[in-house]
């Protein structure tokens, strides 16, 4: 099983890296409540940093995600990044805290970072993971429906063989490959473009596969792809703790 960003991505987003977690063995128990007041600190650090903005859209990070939204034909008004849509939800005091503890804990590093973050059940993926523009014929059903719903030709997409996990790059999650209570392994993906460094990147994913550690009691490894490092093999070995 790989994971694949192709090159006709690269040919249009030469700058994007990103970082992924491959996290196995996952343990689903309710978040500490130190964690949850950790969560609750980045909401409010959110607040009086998006206060200083004129919009949500003006934060560097996702001004460079509507750019790169609009680059493949998608109106980042109508659908937005999933690090605005995150931000923005935050902004309106929406409580999406509790929805499953490994789902809240990347959210907290989507929120506390302003980056696009997602998962998927890694057991639920056919052949793999793969970052690609759509050709409008994959099979999407949108997370909680239940009817087929393509990707528009030219769409930047995640997919497996069997179909699109995630339409418009990290727009609307799909069904089917959903984190859910009994999700064992699960793929961590951690999406960047320019003017997050390589650096920042490093910070979120390695704090990102602490906590799967610490509070999921999973495996860890982590991976980063780029333009000079556009795919890995995703180990399906024991994956050992690590000591650090």
């Amino acid at each position: 099983m790989k994971f694949i960003i192709t090159k006709d991505i690269f040919e249009r987003f030469p700058e994007f890296r990103a970082g992924v977690v491959i996290a196995k063995g996952i343990v689903t128990n309710p978040l500490p409540e130190e964690l949850k007041t950790e969560f609750r600190e980045a909401e409010e650090k959110l607040k009086q940093e998006f206060a200083e903005l004129e919009a949500p859209s003006h934060h560097p990070n996702i001004k460079s995600w509507r750019e790169a939204y609009k680059a493949f034909g998608a109106d980042p008004g109508r659908y937005n990044p999933s690090n605005e849509a995150l931000a923005r939800q935050v902004l309106k005091n929406r409580d999406f805290l509790g929805i499953h503890p490994l789902v809240d804990i990347y959210n907290y590093v989507s929120i506390k970072y302003v980056l696009p973050v997602g998962g998927e059940d890694m057991d639920t993926l056919e052949g793999g993971l793969v970052l690609d523009f759509a050709d409008g014929e994959e099979e999407f059903v949108r997370l909680g429906g239940d009817e087929n719903d393509p990707p528009e030709p030219g769409e930047v997409v995640y997919k497996d063989e069997r179909g699109v996990v995630c339409r418009r790059w990290n727009w609307r999650e799909g069904d089917r490959t959903k984190i859910t209570k009994d999700t064992e392994n699960a793929i961590i993906v951690i999406d960047t473009l320019s003017p997050t460094s390589e650096a920042e990147l490093q910070k979120a994913t390695d704090e990102l596969a602490g906590l799967m550690r610490e509070y999921c009691g999973a495996r860890v490894e982590t991976f980063f792809v780029s333009i000079s490092n556009p795919e890995f093999e995703i180990s399906k070995h024991y994956i050992p703790y690590s000591h650090e």
